[in-house]
């Protein structure tokens, strides 16, 4: 009795769904489920974010001050609420009151509402750790960049604005509600913080359910909008079917991803709301470890874990979130502890941190200057291919000065007949990446085989697809086709570079895609087609998928990405006047975004209007801190323009800056040698070659200005190492075989 009390008086006093959307607030869950809103009071999802209030700040405001770069904020309070004196969107001190925390530990930042109802996160964080351990104090989130009000990572810029960049995942049933021509926003959300909502769903019909007699409910899903029934039990009888519906719930939040359709339901495969980051240089490893911030999703489907079918819930209480055991044992609960916990099989002391399973398995990395995240791939070290590829090991992390080669040497003693030390798809991609001569069919072989894992066949798929590269007829089709949505994503890239009619073959029937992903990618590949004379059936059918795909870019309407994506796909449809406004709106909603000056001065290029678009890239130039991406694109413009010598310094500029590009360093050495000056453009080339030595048009660029400049003994060294690295390319043969004749 007492119980169904409880429920009533819930039922009247909670908040009840939103605009018909069918949330009905924790409060109304908890009338049943006491138990776990209990473990779920005080965990990170319950204080992910919170109105600024005495028992939710955690940051010393008692006229506190910090200085970073060059900026003396203060932190006070004044009339009961909290407030921070730091520099504005203009480069001057102003007051802002904070409105929001965010997150609870290890650092708790602010949120700030500017004009408009942009919510911006605050640069400057709180250290909420133990003063013991460093914390309590205040830390800027980007101490080692030097920071103004004009760089895109100042806490006034786009990039920090909580409502798209954040929001979604710290609060429940977030409705964004942007309005592009006035850039304004009236953001609501069901609940300020991670509720039972956010990952359950909508749970009106589950209320009406519960609120039935028993005798009356009818069976089956109980009106729940997700099924989160994955197995719980600690034992090896995983179900990956089942477990991946909660794996890729959880993954809406946890994975590095960008969002890509504003109501899909719940409960429906990551790929329809969201587009999933691969395993990009920039963000992982060769060997899939994680390097930039990149959460957990991507790396556990990497995992051996994750094939066989364990779930989230198998090592974290879902509602505290917390472990569901200590150290060892959470990992003993599946590996038996008397054959993995113990020093003939860690090789180190019982109870010493080299002992401990994640010490080796899952190395953690800093994020946010001080936030620990572990890597869920859970590998085996291998030391083996940092020696070979230069990717980290966890060996290191205790052991950095005996170097990869000893770590190496101590596992082939301690396991010297382990399979673990096998073929890895990490040896590919560092050979395609360095430009080895078989890097491309390394690649494919990785996209082609089953037996890895989805997100590592569509990143090789992907990055075979960025060499240019298309695999033969067979093996496209089968990629295309595969059961794997990412691999299918992916592979439709490979068409970027074919004819119309070979798109139109291979890459129609991907229209019809059961994945959103595949489908808005296949759109992008076949837009071109609007240009051909196609059957006025098929350029309907286009055309909705041209809808779908400008529905998708209006989720993000209030990103620049967006517009510029809007752009590039009306110049594919041949609508010049439709791209130019698109990256005209990018550039109003952030005069910093790079990406909108380079292509809408490359628009203007091929309108043959370059005066305008150098004076384009000259305010940029003149807004944003410094951009190598602007100089080398003004650089070209020059050239262009017949203004060489105002060139040169614009490129040297932007291959200095960005030494990691090949690209500006060989139009950097072609210019110079342009201007009379080849022993230079080879001073430049051969620097290049040293950081990318199997760059194809470096060593192109080696030998045909080594042959310029009458070092023909060089020269043919370079066209050799050419055509060993690219024994396709019919302009290396050709130009081998004048070099062997001279």
């Amino acid at each position: 009795m007492r119980q169904l009390a409880v429920f009533i008086l819930a039922l009247l006093l909670a908040p009840w769904s939103v605009a018909g959307s069918g949330y009905v607030g924790s409060t109304r869950c908890v009338a049943c489920h006491q138990a776990e809103a209990e473990a779920w009071r005080g965990s990170h999802h319950e204080l992910a974010m919170a109105v600024a209030a005495t028992d939710k700040v955690l940051g010393d405001f008692n006229d506190a001050t910090f200085t970073a770069h060059g900026v003396t904020s203060r932190f006070y309070r004044k009339d009961g609420s909290y407030f921070v004196r730091t520099d504005g969107p203009d480069g001057k001190l102003q007051d802002y009151r904070i409105k929001y925390t965010f997150g609870w530990t290890p650092l708790q930042q602010y949120l700030i509402e500017l004009p408009n109802g942009h919510v911006q996160a605050l640069g400057i964080a709180w250290d909420s750790r133990p003063a013991a351990v460093g914390g309590q104090r205040w830390f800027h989130l980007y101490p080692n960049e030097p920071m103004d009000h004009r760089h895109p990572q100042h806490w006034t810029a786009r990039s920090q604005t909580w409502n798209h960049q954040c929001a979604e995942c710290h609060s429940t049933n977030l409705q964004k509600n942007y309005d592009l021509a006035a850039d304004r926003y009236r953001t609501t959300w069901s609940e300020i913080n991670v509720a039972c909502e956010a990952c359950h769903g909508a749970g009106g019909k589950h209320a009406d359910w519960a609120a039935l007699p028993a005798a009356r409910r009818p069976a089956g899903d109980k009106g729940l909008t997700v099924s989160l029934a994955a197995a719980a039990t600690t034992t090896w009888a995983f179900d990956p079917a089942s477990a991946a519906a909660q794996v890729e719930a959880c993954a809406r939040c946890h994975s590095r991803r960008g969002p890509i359709w504003s109501d899909d339901g719940g409960g429906r495969p990551l790929g329809n709301s969201h587009r999933l980051a691969l395993l990009e240089e920039r963000l992982y490893f060769a060997d899939g470890q994680i390097k930039d911030e990149v959460f957990e999703y991507a790396s556990y489907t990497q995992s051996r874990m994750h094939a066989a079918g364990v779930a989230c819930t198998n090592c974290h209480e879902p509602h505290s979130l917390k472990l569901r055991a200590e150290g060892n044992a959470l990992c003993a609960s599946c590996h038996p502890a008397a054959r993995y916990d113990t020093p003939a099989h860690h090789h180190h002391p019982a109870g010493s941190p080299g002992a401990s399973c994640t010490s080796c398995h899952m190395p953690q990395r800093a994020y946010m200057v001080h936030d620990w995240r572990a890597d869920h791939s859970i590998r085996v070290p291998r030391p083996d291919l940092s020696v070979r590829l230069g990717t980290p090991n966890a060996c290191a992390g205790c052991h950095a000065q005996q170097g990869h080669e000893w770590a190496a040497r101590a596992l082939s003693r301690w396991y010297p007949e382990s399979r673990m030390r096998g073929p890895h798809f990490a040896e590919a991609f560092h050979a395609a990446a360095t430009g080895a001569a078989d890097g491309a069919a390394r690649l494919l072989a990785v996209a082609s085989d089953p037996q890895q894992p989805a997100i590592v066949r569509g990143s090789a798929a992907s990055r075979l697809a960025g060499l240019g590269a298309v695999p033969p007829t067979p093996e496209l089709q089968a990629l295309l086709a595969d059961r794997q949505p990412l691999v299918r994503a992916a592979s439709l890239r490979f068409l970027e570079v074919a004819d119309a009619r070979t798109r139109f073959e291979q890459g129609w029937s991907s229209l019809r895609d059961s994945e959103r992903t595949v489908r808005l990618e296949a759109v992008r590949v076949l837009a071109p087609l609007l240009r051909e004379r196609l059957p006025a059936a098929q350029r309907e059918e286009l055309l909705r998928g041209v809808a779908e795909y400008e529905a998708s870019l209006q989720v993000n309407a209030d990103l620049p990405e967006s517009h510029v994506s809007q752009g590039l796909l009306a110049l594919s449809m041949g609508d010049g006047e439709q791209a130019e406004q698109a990256y005209r709106t990018a550039l109003r909603l952030d005069a910093r975004f790079v990406p909108a000056y380079v292509n809408l001065a490359d628009l203007y290029r091929l309108q043959q209007r370059e005066g305008e678009g150098e004076h384009l890239l000259r305010e940029g130039i003149d807004r944003i801190t410094f951009d190598a991406d602007l100089r080398h694109t003004l650089g070209l413009n020059l050239i262009r323009q017949q203004r060489r010598g105002e060139a040169l310094q614009w490129l040297r500029e932007a291959a200095e800056a960005e030494s990691a590009n090949a690209r500006y360093s060989y139009v950097y050495a072609l210019a110079l040698q342009g201007s009379g000056d080849g022993v230079g453009a080879l001073r430049i080339l051969r620097q290049a070659q040293s950081q990318h030595p199997g760059n194809r048009d470096v060593l192109f660029a080696l030998a045909t200005i080594s042959r310029d400049q009458k070092d023909m003994v060089r020269a043919r060294a370079y066209a050799e190492e050419l055509l060993e690295r690219f024994p396709g390319d019919r302009q290396a043969k050709a130009l081998c075989e004048t070099l062997r004749e001279r």
